[in-house]
């Protein structure tokens, strides 16, 4: 017990045991709301955009705690899984603001009808469609996830970082945050 209580102060830790949570979490909200828009149930709608909201805003956490946990997992991970840290750091900033925008759509779904009840199918359409676009960007992030511990996921070498906004070279091949 001692152990576990040891490993959820680790943010490496909790990053990885919460990053499932805005993929599996949204796959699982979209299909049951595929299923409740074509049975055309309110309540079984309501249930399934809550799943979205929660697992579209789990994003928020999932993403803090990578950037807490990267300067520890350079120092753990090969040269090759330092660029993969790095890409997949970079995707996540690019990306987030999708599950953001999902979650304030989710929660419109959610909320809008109690006041305007012919807004619901128009904002349960947009939550499925904002979803399905948040679930294909949080593939995008996770592939390059996936990459940076695990050699067997690695089919061909990395891409190259993007360069920083300051004109850098980019963060990756080894080096911290600390560089901006």
């Amino acid at each position: 017990m001692e152990a576990l209580l040891r490993a959820l102060q680790q943010p490496e830790y909790l990053h990885t045991l919460l990053n499932p949570v805005p993929i599996y979490g949204l796959a699982l909200g979209l299909f049951g709301l595929l299923i409740a828009l074509f049975l055309k149930s309110r309540p079984a709608q309501v249930a399934t955009l809550a799943i979205i909201l929660v697992s579209s805003a789990t994003a928020l956490p999932v993403y803090l705690l990578g950037e807490r946990a990267e300067n520890r997992m350079e120092g753990l991970v090969d040269e090759p899984g330092r660029a993969w840290l790095e890409v997949h750091e970079q995707r996540a900033e690019k990306v987030i603001w999708a599950f953001y925008i999902l979650a304030a759509v989710a929660a419109a779904a959610l909320l809008a009808p109690i006041r305007w009840p012919r807004s619901a199918m128009l904002l349960a359409l947009a939550a499925f469609a904002g979803g399905m676009i948040a679930l294909a960007l949080g593939g995008f992030v996770a592939h390059a996830g996936g990459k940076i511990r695990h050699r067997e996921f690695r089919t061909g070498a990395p891409p190259e970082a993007v360069a920083d906004s300051e004109g850098g070279q980019g963060r990756g091949r080894g080096r911290g945050r600390s560089d901006r």
